[in-house]
């Protein structure tokens, strides 16, 4: 194996870690207004909902930022591995890149400064940054992953030609809501797996419905891009995802969230497997002259380049990995509303308010 081949299975390592790991927070900033019950909610039951709310951002509040580390790792690694793909893939979608970048810095904002006033408004405006920075980053990177995987216009100087209303195909928006159904129930279930108590309850009753959609929409999706791109290896690895999406149905019904977790975990993985496959040897493939396509062989950098990040890859990742490890094993506990101290819920507007998370 070369190391330009090399690379490209640590890029799909390094996009695999980030699916898996911050699906679940995307999923658990969707279901905010949902499980945190927001709508309408006056007198004690305001006050219920806000623990409720505490509960879920406190479930993802020690890792979200760790989880982030991959995605920028995997955008660094493109940019020195594949140079010519980096620049081709960043500027032909760098409106929807752009938006992904803007939603995910408000989101952050919203961890950071939802709890640094009291009064509802200001926490229901951060709310809702919470969840359309969840939901938009979900959406798009399932439609900026598929329109790669069917390939994209792309002249002979490696230049995207299209718009990006080129890249608002049918299926690459299903693509899109594919990976937001999945996002949800590999949340619900995150949820369930570190709460108790009515969450975990209502938690599990959502990832049973999330479930069945995101079956539904994953076998109509992967069956398009399967029998256009599909190859012996692909379509392996697209049948284990689905027994492993089913798996966590059941595991999520008889109540073993832990089971359930490792089986959305071990779909979204073998999703993104399955895109890598139907990839290679190409990186980019062009809609306009498949001699155009940007492959692994003609996107990559120099092989001095590459094995000076090997060795830098050899001695960081192990370091990044067992630092993770450590955080999820220090906050494994479950959680409940009966750990939402109640001096942290006044209702007076102007109140500081003490973060816990």
């Amino acid at each position: 194996m070369d190391l330009a081949t090399f690379w490209f299975i640590v890029l799909g390592v390094l996009w695999t870690g980030y699916f898996v790991l911050e699906g679940f927070d995307f999923g658990v900033g969707i279901l905010l207004p949902v499980l945190g019950r927001t709508k309408g909610a006056v007198g004690a039951a305001a006050v219920d909902a806000e623990k409720r709310r505490r509960v879920l951002l406190n479930t993802i509040g020690p890792v979200w930022d760790g989880n982030e580390v991959w995605v920028l790792t995997a955008g660094g690694a493109t940019f020195a591995a594949f140079p010519h793909w980096y620049a081709t893939l960043f500027s032909g979608f760098y409106l929807p890149l752009l938006l992904i970048l803007v939603a995910l810095i408000l989101r952050n904002l919203g961890f950071e400064y939802r709890h640094k006033r009291g009064g509802a408004e200001w926490k229901s405006r951060w709310d809702l940054a919470i969840f359309w920075g969840s939901l938009v980053p979900a959406f798009l990177w399932g439609v900026a992953l598929t329109n790669i995987v069917r390939g994209v216009p792309i002249d002979a100087d490696m230049e995207y030609t299209g718009n990006l209303f080129t890249l608002l195909g049918l299926v690459p928006i299903l693509g899109g809501l594919t990976f937001v159904a999945l996002f949800v129930t590999h949340g619900a279930i995150f949820v369930a797996l570190k709460t108790d108590g009515p969450i975990r309850s209502d938690s599990r009753r959502i990832a049973e419905r999330m479930g069945l959609v995101t079956v539904v929409l994953a076998v109509a999706l992967l069956l398009l891009l399967g029998i256009s791109d599909g190859t012996a290896a692909s379509w392996a690895t697209t049948i284990v995802a689905a027994v492993a999406l089913l798996g966590a149905l059941q595991a999520n019904r008889a109540g073993r969230e832990g089971w359930a977790f490792l089986g959305t975990a071990v779909t979204i993985a073998l999703a993104v497997a399955t895109y890598f496959l139907m990839l290679f040897p190409n990186v980019m493939p062009s809609s306009t002259n498949p001699a155009w396509n940007l492959t692994v062989d003609n996107a990559s950098s120099s092989d001095y380049t590459l094995k000076v990040m090997t060795v830098v890859a050899l001695i960081f990742t192990p370091l990044v990995l067992v630092y993770q490890a450590w955080t999820y094993w220090i906050f494994r506990k479950r959680l409940t509303v009966g750990h939402i101290p109640e001096d942290v819920l006044p209702d007076r507007p102007d109140q500081p308010l003490q973060r816990v998370g």
